[in-house]
């Protein structure tokens, strides 16, 4: 079903820009829904998801600090698909009841439209059904690895193994609506989120209009 308030669902390979796409269509006024930003929330010391975790992975998956050990994590979601899906199974609903909870307190104060930034968003299988449009942010392959191996703890065979672990390029190209190739000038894909912008804004008032 999808939300009251006109929703846009933003998703991209690992290194993509997503978050940074997603920071500037919150510069111009949409309501920012982040899924890793919530994620981090429920795996922090006495987060809602630390229980369940310490239950189904033991003592080890928990850092000294009572936060999940993201590094620990990594290493045993991506070698094992059997891992990576009891980890998502336990935290994908929590993601999602928190993000339905922030999007409607988005829209109660007045954001025009709502972008969910999804990670997994094509992985999830009913992305069409949930928002009104899908944006994709598109890279090179290359790049992404590039700007994966930038992040702490990451190398290049942990880089390629979270991209295995993700829907293909294609997948996610033929899913889009929207496709932002976030590999051009700064001030290219600055004009780019403008116009996306301001088409939403279109669409959000198109669909309030609709429902009145």
């Amino acid at each position: 079903m999808k939300h009251a308030c006109f929703s846009v669902g933003l998703t991209g390979g690992v290194g993509s820009g997503k978050s940074t796409i997603g920071g500037m269509l919150s510069r111009h006024g949409a309501g920012i829904v982040d899924a890793d930003a919530i994620a981090h929330e429920l795996t922090q010391p006495s987060g809602a998801a630390i229980d369940t975790l310490r239950t189904v992975f033991g003592e080890a998956a928990i850092a000294t600090d009572g936060s999940l050990d993201r590094s620990w994590m990594r290493e045993r979601a991506f070698a094992d698909p059997g891992a990576r899906a009891r980890l998502e199974a336990i935290l994908h609903p929590l993601i999602r009841a928190a993000s339905n909870r922030r999007a409607e307190e988005l829209t109660t104060a007045g954001s025009p439209y709502v972008v969910f930034v999804i990670p997994l968003l094509v992985e999830s299988g009913d992305a069409r059904g949930r928002f009104g449009r899908i944006l994709v942010v598109d890279c090179s392959e290359a790049t992404q690895i590039a700007r994966v191996c930038l992040r702490p703890g990451i190398d290049t065979n942990i880089a390629r193994a979270i991209l295995a672990a993700q829907a293909t390029r294609a997948r996610r190209l033929e899913a889009a609506d929207d496709v932002l190739f976030n590999e051009a000038p700064l001030d290219e894909i600055e004009a780019r989120v403008d116009r996306l912008h301001q088409r939403y804004l279109e669409l959000a008032e198109a669909s309030s209009s609709a429902s009145v």
